[in-house]
């Protein structure tokens, strides 16, 4: 048996003419905040507030950004700014090579180590843990 595959299936169906749904929902949806706009305020800044919502309307329907739709481009921009954001800064030392530092000083200092505090309790749950490792026969728990 042959069946047929689909072809274009990421590819919107024309619905009204050479526009497809979302298109066509864009276009109208622009016409109709003009016409408010043009009802609500006088001509000139009905004007004024009906070119920017007309022209982003436009680039809504027609202008694809990497092959995806500038709705998809605009909905990750109002996220992204919305979004909490957490910038971390760590300051790296400049490490310098031991001859570098015979050169500038005329000698070598030695590095400096820093010894942990042991308290009273990390001393006791590190002679409780050799005393279970002994007792145990030296298996590791």
């Amino acid at each position: 048996m042959q069946f047929h595959v689909p072809q274009f299936i990421e590819e919107e169906d024309k619905i009204f003419g050479p526009l497809t749904l979302k298109q066509f929902i864009y276009i109208v949806g622009s016409v109709g905040a003009g016409i408010v706009f043009w009802s609500i305020f006088p001509p000139v800044i009905a004007i004024f507030f009906a070119i920017p919502v007309n022209g982003l309307a436009i680039v809504l329907a027609f202008y694809p950004v990497n092959n995806r739709p500038f709705s998809y481009i605009l909905e990750f921009a109002v996220k992204y700014f919305m979004a909490d954001k957490l910038y971390l800064w760590r300051k790296e030392k400049k490490k310098t090579s031991t001859l570098e530092e015979i050169e500038v000083t005329g000698r070598i200092t030695p590095p400096r180590v820093s010894i942990p505090k042991i308290t009273e309790g990390k001393l006791e749950d590190l002679s409780w843990t050799i005393d279970v490792k002994e007792h145990a026969g030296g298996i590791a728990l």
